[in-house]
């Protein structure tokens, strides 16, 4: 079995002329992250890899995740590749993860994250929202062979407030 909980970044900043993938969380965004992540303690496996975006947003919204889940910061891994908005290349380096990672926590950004669940996963999503989770289950013990994916949840800052 592959596990994958696949978040989208939270709601960043326009406020400052930055590049896009410098800018950084706005305080909504914190907040959502937050609330998110104390949120999902129940349903996140016991042992799990995190790989994020090297984006500022991404990143800052993976730790915000990894201190709510008591997972070392040092772990995380920045992979620049996932800084892409097109779900076949974020399809092609979720399908090249090392088998020994039977659980990961992936975060990222639209619209690749919501064309990557509604491919994969079984109930259709219109958008998944900033600090959007979905969680995925594959019959597979082969990130390569990933295919019809069970949508196990879907927990958005809205569903909190």
């Amino acid at each position: 079995m592959k596990n994958l909980i696949i978040i989208r970044h939270a709601k960043s900043s326009w406020n400052a002329p930055l590049n896009d993938i410098d800018r950084p969380l706005e305080q909504r965004g914190i907040k959502d992250a937050h609330l998110v992540a104390m949120n999902s303690h129940s349903f996140v496996p016991a042992k799990f890899q995190i790989f994020s975006s090297n984006a500022k947003r991404a990143s800052e919204t993976a730790m915000i995740f990894a201190q709510n889940f008591s997972y070392p910061v040092e772990n995380i891994v920045f992979k620049p590749e996932l800084y892409t908005f097109d779900e076949s290349r974020l399809e092609k380096i979720i399908k090249s993860f090392d088998n020994n990672y039977d659980n990961v926590i992936l975060f990222g950004h639209n619209e690749a994250i919501t064309n990557f669940v509604n491919k994969f996963g079984d109930v259709f999503i219109d958008n998944v929202s900033t600090s959007g989770l979905v969680s995925l289950q594959f019959d597979t013990y082969d990130w390569q062979n990933i295919q019809n994916g069970k949508t196990l949840k879907v927990l958005f800052p809205k569903d909190l407030k």
